[in-house]
């Protein structure tokens, strides 16, 4: 397998079809780096959320080989997998918060679910509302925000664990251009602390907004890399290119 120690996620020769289907993923091998930006872009139905679904542990895939952290995840227990996700920050276009909970509450989600005390809580919650620009809609809920607002609270629950990657399915689908750019400043803020970032977009215009990211691009359940920007760690000659399909 392609990649070495310096890898953060490696697929190999991957597969993923549901029940009896045709695949839809079919041959994937890839290499992603720490610390860099990667955008993934194909057409609706060319499998990009599933291709996510894989990265984020949602989904295991049918045939082929992953690696994550240094860890072989298709020999992992099921019971293992948590520990792996908490190492995984998601966002989602339809911004999944919960309903009844306040801005301050969603965001500090993820740090309760590690089982952190609550006095241990506040500051790094509202530090995070306030890197988003939500620090005076702490205790708002969701269906009191606009769409840009939820998705930054999305954002922020994401990140509050400081997560080694951030996934992000069509995140900027359900807000407006102006939004859409701030949005991926955030990611680019995450990612220049040494995040690494995978954004899943079909806006092609949002490509040319962050100048330092990969491109892959699915078609139709595969994957390709001519450039070898995704086989091989990025060098200032490949930023920006596309690994087109």
């Amino acid at each position: 397998m392609s990649g070495g120690a310096d890898s953060i996620v490696q697929f190999d020769n991957v597969g993923l079809r549901y029940g009896t289907d045709r695949e839809v993923l079919s041959d994937i091998s890839f290499t992603l780096y720490p610390g860099s930006f990667y955008f993934l872009t194909g057409a609706s139905g060319a499998g990009k959320t599933s291709m996510l679904r894989l990265l984020y542990l949602a989904q295991r895939p049918t045939r082929g080989a992953i690696r994550m952290f240094g860890h072989d995840l298709i020999t992992q227990p099921r019971k293992a997998l948590p520990e792996f996700r908490r190492r995984i920050g998601t966002v989602f276009q339809d911004f999944r918060l919960v309903p009844h909970l306040s801005a301050f509450d969603n965001v500090a989600l993820p740090l309760r679910i590690t089982g952190m005390r609550e006095s241990e809580i506040a500051k790094p919650v509202n530090d995070m509302l306030e890197w988003v620009g939500l620090d005076h809609r702490a205790h708002a809920r969701p269906a009191t925000l606009s769409g840009g607002e939820q998705q930054r609270v999305a954002i922020a629950r994401a990140v509050i664990a400081r997560p080694e990657i951030l996934v992000a399915d069509e995140p900027t689908g359900n807000v407006d251009p102006e939004m859409a750019v701030k949005l991926l400043r955030l990611f680019e803020a995450l990612n220049s602390l040494g995040t690494t970032v995978v954004v899943a977009t079909h806006d092609v215009h949002l490509l040319r907004k962050v100048p330092d990211s990969l491109i892959m691009r699915l078609d139709k359940g595969k994957l390709s890399d001519p450039t070898g920007a995704l086989r091989y760690p990025p060098k200032r000659e490949n930023i920006g290119r596309e690994a087109r399909v």
